[in-house]
């Protein structure tokens, strides 16, 4: 094995902790409990709460959830009279609402959704179903990612987050055991769960087979062994419409990891890749500059399949140009087969 592979393994073993590996762990872990008390109360599903809480704040990370417990990037608007903080989104220094609790944001949320018309026909959806939940929301222009439902299925399906919509607010502590058993050996959450008002009646964890430390440690070191040759083996490229920097991501790989081998910031990257998830898939195309405003090429004929994002990522074009050179609404879909103009703009008919 190469030793310089294995000494980046080895790195990444000491390096653990300090780093928070396990964040989106813990931040189910404490904010499930939330989430399930605002769908008995909203009847939101907890798992597209928590698909959303961990994808706004980056498991927890985001400085509006540190610094102002906005857990889901609501703005201040005409109608808020709390206390806020400036932060850059859509646009420089932008006004957010600051709560004193988080459990404030989350319910907030809820009634961002409840009371706007533009959601409720998500509430005459069945309160199992987050597939169409999700869809649902992208639909409704919650948000302009074209990917954004499969990103909040990703994030459900990954953790199991649609275990907390069989759930109530007195058994909830009981599913997060159920889901992470290592809690048993945590004094905070023990006692958390001795203090709650949940049923009496017992409940069976499972525990699975406790492996060896050093098997443990094995094992570790192969997944970072096998995630450092997947970070070595990214080259960087030059794409045909204007040299611009980028990479194609050889397998499932978080964008923390990438910005780190590049030295560009995860921000940067989501920007200039129109990005709001932070994890990549295989093939996936990530620019390591700011893309063109205009395409090398005059046309494209869509693929079955092909979204704008796709597109945009393909040519290397910004998508709101490219939603703008063909007459599109933002998040608006192209059918197959359909002519895309990616240097002047679609002629009128």
């Amino acid at each position: 094995m190469n030793k310089i592979v294995v000494a980046f393994a080895l790195l990444f073993i000491s390096k653990i902790h300090s780093q928070g590996w396990k964040t989106e762990d813990q931040y189910i872990q404490k904010f499930a409990p939330y989430a399930v008390e605002e769908m008995e109360k909203y009847k939101i599903p907890a798992s597209i709460t928590l698909a959303q809480g961990l994808l706004e704040t980056g498991g927890g990370q985001s400085r509006l959830a540190q610094q102002g417990n906005n857990h889901f990037g609501i703005k201040c608007k005409e109608d808020w009279t709390g206390k806020t903080m400036t932060h850059t989104d859509d646009a420089p220094n932008e006004c957010f609402r600051v709560y004193d609790d988080p459990r404030d944001s989350y319910e907030d949320h809820s009634k961002f959704l409840a009371y706007r018309k533009y959601y409720v026909n998500l509430f005459k959806l069945n309160q199992n179903d987050y597939k169409s939940w999700a869809h649902g929301l992208k639909k409704a222009g919650y948000a302009t990612n074209p990917r954004y439902a499969y990103i909040l299925i990703d994030k459900i399906e990954k953790y199991r987050l649609y275990e907390f919509d069989k759930s109530n607010s007195k058994e909830v502590l009981y599913t997060v055991l159920k889901m992470y058993p290592d809690l048993q050996s945590d004094r905070i959450f023990m006692a958390q769960l001795d203090q709650s008002k949940a049923s009496a009646k017992p409940v069976t964890v499972k525990v699975p087979y406790e492996q060896t430390s050093y098997a443990k440690q094995q094992k570790k070191v192969e997944e970072l062994v096998s995630t450092a040759e997947t970070l070595k083996s990214i080259l960087i490229k030059s794409h045909p419409n204007g040299g611009k920097k980028f990479v194609i991501v050889p397998d499932d790989v978080a964008l923390s990891l990438l910005s780190k081998k590049f030295g560009i910031s995860e921000s940067r990257l989501m920007k200039w890749n129109e990005l709001d998830g932070s994890e990549l898939k295989r093939n996936d195309i990530l620019f390591l500059e700011s893309k063109s405003s205009s395409g090398n090429v005059a046309t494209y004929k869509t693929q079955v399949g092909d979204s704008m994002h796709d597109i945009a990522q393909k040519f290397g074009i910004k998508i709101k140009k490219l939603y703008a050179k063909n007459r599109m609404d933002y998040g608006q879909q192209p059918k197959a087969g359909q002519l895309i103009y990616l240097q002047s703009k679609k002629p009128r008919k």
